[in-house]
């Protein structure tokens, strides 16, 4: 199916959609972002300038995706998450240059209202429960609740949070601990 963007939204120039990503309600994308192919941007999503968002993205109503933000592919923002792009931020300051980057990474889920504080990488297939404050970087397939976010525990690949022997009840997936979080055993 083709590129879907709806009649309320706003997409500047320079921007660059993908084939068969739907843009919804009231979705405004400034000038420079990308975005890949098979995504589906909910009512009312942000997206900053110069922001690249891979291919198979969900963001869910309600979700600004600041300049400084970079999501791989197949990630999942839920409803009302936030990204933020500078630490210390004051109205009368203007600290654009400022900007820090948040890497997100290959099929991360982020809950609804979770926050993100910029300057973090969230690894591969990690899951943020909804509500956390991620305050530091997240390993790969990390489950991370709370706030500040804390580890309780690893998800599989499939979204299925593993047993002890880090092997997902599910799928059967089997997992070995590594420099970066998890990673799949053959």
């Amino acid at each position: 199916m083709g590129l879907q963007i709806h009649e309320t939204a706003i997409v500047d120039e320079g921007v660059q959609i993908g084939e068969g990503t739907r843009i919804w309600h009231w979705v405004h994308i400034c000038r420079g972002a990308i975005i890949g192919s098979d995504c589906s941007l909910g009512q009312n999503v942000f997206v900053g300038s110069n922001v690249h968002i891979g291919n198979n993205v969900r963001i869910q109503n309600n979700v600004s995706v600041y300049e400084g933000v970079i999501l791989e592919d197949d990630v999942f923002c839920g409803p009302s998450m936030v990204f933020t792009n500078v630490i210390n931020p004051r109205a009368h300051i203007s600290r654009k240059e400022e900007y820090k980057t948040t890497l997100v990474r290959r099929g991360t889920t982020i809950g609804a209202n979770a926050t993100i504080i910029c300057g973090r990488e969230l690894g591969q297939y990690c899951f943020i429960g909804a509500g956390a404050v991620v305050t530091k970087d997240v390993p790969d397939h990390a489950l991370m609740i709370g706030n500040p976010a804390r580890q309780e525990g690893w998800m599989c690949s499939c979204g299925i949070r593993l047993d002890n022997r880090l092997e997902c009840p599910v799928c059967g997936k089997r997992y070995q601990t590594s420099g970066s979080g998890l990673q799949e055993t053959a």
